[in-house]
């Protein structure tokens, strides 16, 4: 799979901030246009999520339950675990980084066009990631404040009024303002998606401008990255074969054990970076490094894993079996939440397309050419995500 488009602007944006780091006013000017570009992100988060139709969703409360148990509670004890590879491994900051990176919610967009690809229940990857984004706002800071307590930037009571006003206020007055507003944010999705991610390279230069400044880059080598890499890509697989064997183990069925698989194995990067930068601080640019890194290995690992499961005997004999008169009349549709801005309850956006082409927490970019019939087979979809 092609490296992710939006991975090299990020890391051009690390690469501006390494030449030209901000300084003196130009830094205060950055953290202030940092400070109101993480608000008005989250502002749209709120915006754009339908949290009646969300709702709607926790008919399939199991497989919600389940993913949100992989992520907030797996994830965070296999980053504990991690903790004795500190020093040999990683150092303190890195180690801090791998501990915030299990913490953060699960991704939307990019779970939806795995599980699509796979042949898996495409409404339950919606669903599954949806709550998981809306959690996080919540959950994420409080398991911060338990588990990191000091490190890094430290949480203390000026860092839990930022997150109130910087997180929660802006969510919650998008919300309430959805009636009003929610028409508009739909017609101009393309063009707030690109303040969406214009918002977070802003984030990432402000906390790596702040990290050049003060030196914290210099206690990185080349050894310590590489023994950053091999720990991450052993989380991941563990998460991997846990979300699979597990759902499996639990009774579920193929198509709810892929959702499972792909909505609980991943983390989102578009919450995690602004949620970084309020949490830490200066020291923001380590701690988001190790985000940055499984975002990409993530992709290209589950991209692999999607197109070997759509190619499994079970997918290809579910598909034969349904004959060419399934071609032809599709029957209903599975019974799905559509938690998206102007999403309707089949799950498509207002234009008819499928899926939506902005995710409820509308971060990511467009996952297109998709298609499913009840909800497994004949599904294809052309990946394009950032989440």
């Amino acid at each position: 799979m092609p490296i992710d488009p939006y991975i090299l602007l990020l890391l051009g944006t690390v690469g501006l901030a390494a030449l030209l780091p901000a300084r003196d006013v130009g830094a205060d000017v950055a953290s202030g246009a940092s400070t109101a570009a993480i608000a008005f992100l989250f502002f749209l988060y709120g915006a754009r999520l339908s949290t009646r139709e969300a709702l709607d969703g926790l008919r399939h409360w199991r497989l919600h339950v389940t993913v949100l148990a992989c992520t907030f509670v797996v994830f965070p004890l296999l980053g504990l675990a991690a903790r004795g590879l500190e020093p040999v491994f990683l150092t303190h900051d890195l180690y801090t980084g791998l501990l915030f990176l299990t913490l953060v919610p699960s991704t939307i967009q990019s779970s939806i066009a795995f599980t699509s690809i796979a042949r898996g229940n495409v409404p339950a990857a919606i669903c599954a990631g949806s709550f998981s984004s809306l959690a996080g706002i919540v959950v994420t800071p409080l398991l911060a404040a338990v588990l990191l307590g000091n490190s890094g930037g430290g949480f203390s009571a000026d860092s839990l009024v930022k997150i109130v006003l910087q997180l929660l206020v802006p969510f919650l007055a998008g919300q309430l303002l959805r009636r009003w507003i929610g028409g508009f944010i739909t017609r101009h999705k393309r063009v707030l998606g690109y303040v969406d991610r214009g918002s977070i390279l802003l984030v990432v230069y402000t906390a790596f401008s702040e990290g050049m400044v003060q030196g914290i880059w210099h206690q990185v080598s080349v050894v310590r990255l590489a023994g950053l890499l091999l720990v991450e890509a052993l989380l991941l697989a563990v998460m991997l074969a846990l979300t699979w064997y597990g759902g499996k183990a639990l009774g579920f069925g193929r198509g709810d054990r892929i959702a499972i698989q792909f909505a609980g194995s991943k983390k989102s990067l578009a919450s995690g970076l602004p949620m970084a930068g309020v949490l830490f601080g200066a020291h923001a640019s380590l701690a988001v490094l190790p985000l940055m890194l499984f975002h990409q290995m993530q992709l290209m690992v589950c991209a692999v894993i999607a197109k070997r499961r759509a190619r499994d005997p079970e997918a290809t004999g579910d598909a034969r079996t349904r004959g060419p008169s399934a071609d032809r009349d599709p029957g209903p549709k599975p019974s799905s939440c559509a938690c998206v801005a102007g999403g309707g309850q089949d799950g498509r956006g207002q234009d008819g397309q499928w899926p939506p082409r902005t995710s409820s927490m509308g971060r990511y970019r467009t996952v297109s050419r998709v298609t499913f019939r009840s909800g497994t087979a004949d599904s294809s979809a052309s990946l394009n995500a950032r989440s």
